[in-house]
C-alpha cells in the first residue's frame, strides 16, 4: 500500500520508540464551520483567510519539532481553499498550496458540512468540482470527505464520494435537535468500518458512538474540543475499548483518533476567530503542546491532517474490518422543505443542465472555445451546489431566518443563471450549425437521453395553423396540434425514434399533409374520465384521480382510498372545485384542468398523450403556507416492495432484517428521500406503478413515523414542503412564497424493472426540446439527425454529458450508471472518431487509461449499480 509522505514520515518516527509503546492517538484540529449560523458568508470568507493564515504561521513556528508534535489544521471544507484562492495573492495561494502538499493543511473534497439526503446525486457530484480542478492544476489528492453533525446518513453517498476519489471519512454528530434516541447515538454498531454502495465501492469511516455528555466528547463533531480529555478517554475508557475491536479480537485496535476542535466556529459576539477562555479551555495552538505532554512509553500522541490516521489505520486493519451498506434515513435533511419552491428551482437547474451540456458539447465540438465565456460563471455555480444544502438549515442560530433564507436564495440564483445561460446560448447557436436548405422551414428536435424516443415536443410557434410536419428522416408527415402555455402559443408533435443523445429534423409545410389527425384520448364530461387506449382515470374536481386503470393488461385497478386520500391528493374529505375544463386537445395529448382551494388554492392538469401508457400531472399552489403539507399517492397494491432512488443508490425500502436497504437501528425512518422516483410494486409482482418526481425531495411511506417505517400501507405522501420537526427548525412560512409547483407522473408496469423506472422518469423530468434551424446548406452538423453517442446495454444509462472542466480540448466527459444489479458490460459508440478514453474520477481527475475497441467505440465494465466516469478525447 501507498503511503502518504507525512504517514510515511511518522511511521519512521515511531520506529525510534520502545516496541512497548504500540498505542497510536491521533488528534486532529479543526474549525466545524456552522455556516451562516454563527456569522453572515462575508464575515466567514473573512475569517477563512485569517485562520489559514494563523494556522500556516503556527505551522511555520513548529517546523523543528520532531514529526508527530508539528502543527497541522484541517479545514472544513473545499470553500475554505476557494475564498482564500479569491482573496488573496498567487503567491499566498502557492504558499498554501504547498502545505497542502506536505500534509500540513488538509481539507476534505466537498465544499462545506451538507446535508445530502435532499440532494440530486449529480449535484452531490458539482459540489466536490472545485476540489477536481485543484487537484489537476496543482498535482494534489483530496482523500478526504465528510458529511458533518445531521444525525442521518444515505447509504449511496458512499458511492459518490468513493468515485469521486475519497478514501476516507469521518463523521461526528451533534445529538441535538434529532428523533433518534440518544441511547442509540451512544451505542453504534461500529466505531469504524467500510461504508460501502451497493456497487461495492466503499470509504474507510470513522463514526464513533456519541460520548455523554454532548458533542465535544468522542463521537461529536467537534470531538477533541479538549484533547486531553478525549485522549485519556481514548485510552482508557472501558465501554469504547470493547466497541472499538474487530470480531474475534481480544482487545482493542491500537491506532485511535479524535478530530475536531473548533465547535461552532466563531466567537459569536466578535465574529472573530474562536478564542476560548484559556482559563477553561486551552488556546487553539495547543495541540503540539498537548500530544507531547500526554505522549508516554504506551503511547505515541501525534498531531493530524487526518488522513495520516486513516492510512495507518487500514494498513494495519483495513483488510479484516466491517462493511456496512445501509441508509440511515434524513433528519436535518428534511428542513430544506421549509422553502420548497426555492429547493424545488435548484432541483430543476440540476436535471435541466443535462440538456444544457449537451448542447454545450455540440456546439463547442464546432467551436472549441465556447465554453470559455462561461467558466467563472460555471465555478460560482458548482459551489453554490456544493452550498445549497449546507446543514445549518436548522435556522435556529445567531443569524437570523430571514439573513438565511436571503442568502438560500441568492445561492439558487446562481445556479439557475448558470444553467439558463449555457442553455438557451448553446440553444440558438446550435440551430445555426445544423444544414438547411435556403427557404426552407425546418427546426430540430433534441434528446439528451441516450436512447431512441417516441414522445411529444414542444416548439414556440406564432405561424398559421394550416400546416403540416414532415419527419425528414422517414419522410412522413406526423401528427401535431397547437398548445398555449400562458402567453405563448406552441406547435406539439408526436416525435418519432429521435436518436441517442442527438437529434432529428422536422419540417413545417403548408397545408394539410397525412399525418395522423384522430383525438389521442377522449373525455367524459358525466364521468369526468380521461382515456386513451392505455390507461382510464378518473378526475375529481380537486384534481385528485380516483381510478386508474390499466388497460394493457386486462382492467387493472392501480388507484385506491386510504384514509379518504387517493392518487395526488391533497386534502381529505374533498371533491370541491370548479368544473373540469379541457385545456387542450388534438392528435398528439389531452389535458385536462381542475381549479380548487380544497386544502390551498391550487390547479392541477392532467395530461395523456397518444399510444402511451404516461399520465402526467402538473399541480401549481398559488397560496403561502406555514403547516406541513402533502400531494398523497395512494395505491391498490397488495404486499407493496417500495423502491426509490435516493443519492447514488436505488434502495428497497424495507429494514436490514427484512431484506431492505434501511438500517435496523440508529436511523429515522418518517421521510425517504425521492430523488428522480418512487416505485410500488405488488407482493407478486406482476403489477405496479412508478412515481416519476420532477420538484421535490422526500416521501413518507404509508403510516410511517421517526421510530416506525410502514412498509405494509400502499401509500407514498410526497411532501410539498412545511417545517417537518415543529416551528423552531428551518424557515417559517416558506420564506413568504405562494407561487409552487410540483409535478408528478405515473406509469403502470407489471414486474418491477428499475431501469424501466429510471428511464421513465427521466424523460418526463428531461423533455425533447425543440428549436429552429437556422443554419444554411452548408451547416456542421447533418440536415436530418444526428446521434453523438449510444451504450450497447440499455441497463448502462448516460447520467452527464459535459465539456472537460479545462475545455473541450481536454475530451467529453461522460458519466454513466449502471442501473442493473448484475455485473455488465457495454460497448460505447460514438460518432465522431474517438481518439483516446481514459477513466476518470466523478471530478474529472484522470485514473487510468481504457483501450479502444475501434476508433468510434470502447467497452466499459460495471459492477451493479455503479456509476462511471470517462474521458472521451473526440476529434473536433
Amino acid at each position: 500500500m501507498k503511503l502518504g509522505f507525512f504517514t510515511f514520515f511518522v511511521i519512521y518516527f515511531l520506529s525510534t520508540f520502545s516496541h512497548a509503546q504500540s498505542r497510536r492517538i491521533y488528534i486532529a484540529n479543526d474549525d466545524h464551520t456552522d455556516f451562516m449560523w454563527t456569522a453572515n458568508a462575508d464575515t466567514y470568507a473573512k475569517v477563512f483567510v485569517e485562520m489559514i493564515d494563523w494556522h500556516l504561521n503556527l505551522a511555520d513556528q513548529t517546523a523543528g519539532n520532531q514529526a508527530a508534535y508539528r502543527h497541522r489544521f484541517n479545514c472544513d471544507g473545499s470553500y475554505w481553499l476557494w475564498n482564500y484562492q479569491q482573496k488573496t495573492t498567487p503567491q499566498e495561494f502557492s504558499r498554501l498550496i504547498d502545505r497542502i502538499k506536505d500534509g500540513t493543511i488538509s481539507a476534505p473534497l466537498n465544499t462545506l458540512v451538507s446535508c445530502y439526503g435532499g440532494q440530486p446525486a449529480e449535484a452531490v457530484l458539482r459540489g466536490m468540482y472545485y476540489s477536481g480542478r485543484l487537484e489537476r492544476k496543482y498535482d494534489l489528492q483530496f482523500p478526504l470527505a465528510v458529511a458533518m453533525e445531521n444525525q442521518t446518513l444515505p447509504l449511496g453517498l458512499a458511492s459518490l464520494f468513493a468515485g469521486a476519489g475519497a478514501k476516507y471519512s469521518w463523521r461526528g454528530v451533534c445529538g441535538c435537535a434529532t428523533k433518534i434516541n440518544a441511547n442509540r447515538l451512544g451505542s453504534r454498531p461500529h466505531e469504524i468500518y467500510w461504508w460501502t454502495g451497493h456497487d461495492g465501492q466503499h470509504v474507510l469511516l470513522k463514526w464513533h458512538s456519541l460520548a455523554t455528555p454532548g458533542n465535544q466528547r468522542s463521537g461529536g463533531y467537534s470531538e477533541a474540543f479538549d484533547p486531553s480529555s478525549v485522549i485519556t478517554f481514548l485510552d482508557s475508557d472501558p465501554t469504547f475499548l470493547r466497541r472499538y475491536r474487530g470480531a474475534g479480537m481480544t482487545g482493542p485496535y491500537n491506532v485511535r483518533a479524535a478530530f475536531g476542535f473548533g465547535w461552532d466556529a466563531l466567537d459569536r459576539k466578535t465574529g472573530q476567530p474562536y478564542a476560548p477562555d484559556p482559563a477553561t479551555y486551552p488556546f487553539v495552538d495547543h495541540f503540539h503542546v498537548i500530544a507531547q505532554q500526554q505522549s508516554n512509553s504506551q503511547r505515541q500522541v501525534i498531531v493530524s491532517n487526518e488522513k495520516d490516521f486513516f492510512e495507518d489505520f487500514e494498513s494495519n486493519y483495513g483488510q479484516a474490518l466491517a462493511s456496512q451498506s445501509i441508509t440511515y434515513g434524513n433528519e436535518w435533511d428534511l428542513y430544506s422543505a421549509s422553502m420548497s419552491e426555492t429547493s424545488a428551482r435548484v432541483k430543476r437547474a440540476v436535471e435541466k443542465l443535462r440538456t444544457a451540456e449537451l448542447l454545450a458539447t455540440l456546439v463547442s465540438l464546432q467551436e472549441p472555445a465556447f465554453m470559455q465565456q462561461f467558466s467563472a460563471q460555471r465555478d460560482e455555480a458548482f459551489v453554490s451546489l456544493g452550498l445549497y444544502w449546507e446543514h445549518n438549515w436548522t435556522a435556529d442560530g445567531p443569524v437570523s431566518r430571514q439573513q438565511r433564507a436571503d442568502w438560500q436564495e441568492m445561492v439558487a440564483r446562481n445556479i439557475e443563471s448558470y444553467v439558463d445561460t449555457v442553455y438557451y446560448s448553446a440553444y440558438d447557436r446550435l440551430g445555426t450549425m445544423i444544414a438547411r436548405p435556403t427557404g426552407s422551414n425546418r427546426f430540430f428536435v433534441l434528446n439528451p437521453l441516450n436512447w431512441l424516443r417516441t414522445e411529444h415536443a414542444d416548439i414556440s410557434y406564432s405561424g398559421d395553423e394550416n400546416i403540416h410536419v414532415r419527419d425528414l428522416t422517414s419522410g412522413r408527415d406526423i401528427p401535431h396540434q397547437f398548445v398555449q402555455f400562458g402567453d405563448e402559443r406552441f406547435l406539439r408533435i408526436l416525435a418519432t425514434n429521435v436518436p441517442s443523445v442527438g437529434y432529428k429534423a422536422f419540417e413545417i409545410q403548408p397545408g394539410p399533409g397525412n399525418g395522423a389527425t384522430n383525438k389521442a384520448a377522449t373525455f367524459d364530461v358525466e364521468q369526468s374520465t380521461l382515456e386513451n387506449n392505455y390507461v382510464r382515470v378518473s378526475i375529481e374536481r380537486d384534481g385528485a384521480i380516483n381510478s386508474f386503470v390499466d388497460k394493457t393488461r386486462g382492467v387493472i385497478e392501480l388507484a385506491a382510498n386510504i384514509d379518504d386520500l387517493k392518487l395526488n391528493d391533497f386534502a381529505q374529505f374533498s371533491n370541491a372545485g370548479s368544473d373540469l375544463e379541457i385545456e387542450n386537445s388534438g392528435p398528439v395529448s389531452m389535458t385536462i384542468r381542475a381549479r380548487s382551494q380544497a386544502g390551498l388554492n391550487h390547479e392541477t392538469t392532467i395530461t395523456v398523450y397518444r399510444n402511451s401508457t404516461r399520465v402526467d400531472i402538473d399541480n401549481n399552489l398559488f397560496e403561502n403556507f406555514s403547516n406541513t403539507r402533502y400531494w398523497t399517492f395512494s395505491f391498490a397494491i397488495d404486499q407493496p416492495s417500495v423502491h426509490t432512488e435516493e443519492v447514488g443508490a436505488l434502495n428497497l425500502n424495507k429494514r436490514k432484517a427484512n431484506g431492505g436497504d434501511y438500517a435496523d437501528t440508529h436511523a429515522r425512518y418518517d421521510y425517504l428521500t425521492v430523488n428522480h422516483f418512487a416505485d410500488f410494486t405488488d407482493g407478486a409482482d406482476v403489477k405496479g406503478m412508478t412515481i416519476s418526481n420532477a420538484d421535490l425531495a422526500f416521501g413518507k411511506l404509508g403510516r410511517s413515523s421517526a421510530t416506525v417505517l410502514d412498509t405494509s400501507t400502499p401509500q407514498l405522501k410526497m411532501l410539498a414542503g412545511g417545517q417537518v420537526d415543529g416551528a423552531n427548525l428551518g424557515i417559517v412560512g416558506q420564506n413568504g412564497n405562494n407561487q409552487f409547483m410540483q409535478r408528478f407522473a405515473l406509469r403502470p408496469h407489471g414486474a418491477y424493472d428499475q431501469t424501466a423506472a429510471m428511464r421513465f422518469s427521466l424523460e418526463h423530468q428531461n423533455p425533447l426540446i425543440g428549436g429552429a434551424i437556422t443554419g444554411s446548406s452548408s451547416g456542421s452538423y447533418p440536415e436530418t439527425n444526428y446521434s453523438l453517442l449510444r451504450a450497447s446495454d440499455p441497463n448502462v444509462i448516460l447520467w452527464a454529458l459535459k465539456p472537460a472542466e479545462e475545455g473541450i480540448d481536454k475530451g467529453v466527459i461522460a458519466r454513466f450508471w449502471n442501473l442493473s444489479d448484475v455485473y455488465t458490460t457495454s460497448n460505447v459508440t460514438t460518432k465522431p472518431v474517438l481518439s483516446s478514453v481514459f477513466r476518470t474520477t466523478h471530478i474529472e481527475t484522470n485514473l487510468a487509461p481504457i483501450a479502444r475497441t475501434n476508433g468510434h467505440a470502447f467497452s466499459a465494465s460495471f459492477n451493479k449499480q455503479q456509476l462511471q466516469t470517462f474521458r472521451l478525447m473526440l476529434n473536433q
